[in-house]
Order: C-alpha cells, then sequence, then structure tokens
C-alpha cells in the first residue's frame, strides 16, 4: 500500500502520516523532511533536481506513507500512490492548529529538520502561520481540480472533513492492509 497524506500547512498531515505508517507497518516519508536543508534552505528552490531524485529514491519502494504537498513531486508520488487521505479542514480549525503548534515549537525550540527551529518574530510570507491563511482557499480548490484529472483517477480517496473521521479512516486502511 502506497498512502499520501494530504492537506494545507497545519492540518496534521505528518502526524496522521506517522500514524497510518504505523498502523500498516511501512516508511513514513516526510517531504518537509527532504526539502529543508540547514539554514532553511529549500531544495525545492536551490536545487530542485536532487529535491526530485531525492523523493523519487524514497518512493521507489513497493510500500510508504508519504506527506507534504510539493507540486514538483505531486505527479510521480500520486500517480505511484494507492491511496490519498485529504485532510479538508476548515480554516478557523487550521488556523488554531497552525498557531498551536507554531507557539509550542517556537517555546520549545523544537528542531524540524536539519537543525531548523520555527520563530516567532520572523513572520516572513512562508512563515508557517501565515503560509496556512495566505494558501487554505487555494490549496483546497487546487486538490479538488486535481482529483478530477485522468492520472489520478487511480487513487482511492479518503476526504476528511472533520478530525473525528480520521478514527474511521485509520479502520478503512487498516482493513484494507488486512486483504493484501
Amino acid at each position: 500500500m502506497r498512502v499520501v497524506v494530504t492537506g494545507t500547512s497545519g492540518a496534521g498531515k505528518t502526524t496522521l502520516a506517522r500514524r497510518i505508517a504505523a498502523l500498516l507497518d511501512v516508511p513514513h516519508i516526510e517531504l518537509d523532511a527532504i526539502n529543508w536543508q540547514p539554514g532553511w534552505r529549500g531544495l525545492t528552490l536551490c536545487d530542485p533536481d536532487e529535491f526530485v531524485r531525492r523523493v523519487a529514491a524514497t518512493t521507489a519502494a513497493d510500500t510508504w506513507v508519504v506527506d507534504g504537498n510539493y507540486a514538483l513531486v505531486r505527479e510521480m508520488i500520486w500517480t505511484r500512490a494507492s491511496h490519498l487521505v485529504w485532510l479538508d479542514y476548515e480554516r478557523p480549525l487550521i488556523m488554531a492548529r497552525v498557531i498551536r503548534r507554531t507557539l509550542r515549537r517556537a517555546m520549545l525550540r523544537t528542531e524540524l529538520w536539519n537543525g531548523n527551529r520555527e520563530r516567532l518574530r520572523v513572520l516572513r510570507p512562508s512563515h508557517p502561520v501565515r503560509w496556512a491563511w495566505n494558501t487554505w482557499e487555494r490549496r483546497r480548490s487546487e486538490t479538488s481540480a486535481l482529483l478530477r484529472r485522468e492520472e489520478f483517477a487511480n487513487l482511492v480517496v479518503l476526504r476528511l472533513h472533520r478530525p473525528r473521521e480520521v478514527g474511521r479512516a485509520l479502520e478503512l486502511l487498516a482493513g484494507l492492509r488486512s486483504e493484501e
């Protein structure tokens, strides 16, 4: 089984992807961990070919759970995936989650990827709180449009509108795994 977990920033993609990977006993691939190099240097901008190469190498396996929204590798991942879990939550929930997460990470000085840490005082356009607010509507309409494309007809889509639907999605995925 190859599962993609998608949704806007702050939806809980990584948390859910980790749960699914543990449930299915398959590798978890976090695209942010591949992209973000020391000093918040993003491979998608400074070395996109290397980013694509790394993602292709990690998704070459027969089973995995990937989380992330990188357009640069979306088609490659989605066409290989068997399932897509879309965390399509309302903006107020997303904002509450991303603000809470950002505060927790900044106060605890949590290392994210390759030594990078979130900071509260740097609210640049790509800061997670601003990014979540500014991209929520676009991400939702973009994902809807993408899922109507023929090349993604292979995907079994689980579109979750509320966090309480996660349990049912996990049960469904576990049941499908046991049928393999």
